[in-house]
């Protein structure tokens, strides 16, 4: 129970680190996705300016991110290894929303900071490329950006939800336990009292 229990700690902590760092761009996002700001070309390049420090940002903070992601990847792996039905349920999920969540990472965020940084947005030129009416412009984008973080940030607490749901259950299964138990001695001591 104890590994468990260090296991559930490993996989919350990483996800609360991932919810923080994404609370603290909701300020920028929310100005893009759920309010019209005074001057809407101003909150886009505040928010461009944001991506644009944060992807600039020296490779330990990244690093430190890979490792913190990781480190909730080894939790799940903890947890499902020599699983009980329970585990395998509530982790298998938890296990398959912080994989969605690692992919919309990679390839929402990731590639949307480069988007950012190089400034490559849906002007080019459709002499120079074909598929020029494919691409997004830099409104647009900065959108799927702020809207991607808002769904790793569901997706995360789905992951909390999870975890909290499997805690509970334990817990109502050994509360069951012991009256069951408790029931049991009841019987064994009425039992002797009549013999």
């Amino acid at each position: 129970m104890a590994a468990g229990t260090f296991a559930t700690f490993i996989i919350i902590g990483p996800t609360c680190f991932f919810l923080g760092m994404l609370f603290a761009s909701f300020p920028y996002d929310y100005n893009v996705l759920w309010s019209t700001p005074a001057d809407p070309a101003l909150a886009f390049r505040i928010l461009e300016d944001h991506l644009k420090f944060l992807h600039a940002s020296p490779p330990i903070i990244s690093r430190i991110l890979h490792i913190v992601i990781g480190t909730g990847l080894l939790g799940f792996l903890m947890k499902l290894y020599k699983a009980s039905e329970s585990n395998m349920l509530f982790d298998g999920a938890s296990l398959v929303l912080y994989m969605a969540g690692i992919t919309v990472y990679i390839t929402n965020i990731v590639k949307g900071l480069r988007v950012v940084t190089a400034g490559v947005y849906g002007n080019v030129d459709p002499a120079v490329d074909e598929a020029a009416g494919d691409y997004i412009g830099r409104e647009d984008t900065l959108r799927v950006f702020a809207a991607s973080n808002t769904i790793l940030a569901l997706v995360l607490v789905g992951v909390l939800v999870l975890q909290a749901g499997q805690w509970y259950a334990l817990r109502k299964e050994e509360a069951e336990l012991k009256e069951i138990e408790s029931k049991a001695e009841e019987k064994k001591r009425a039992g002797k009292k009549k013999q």
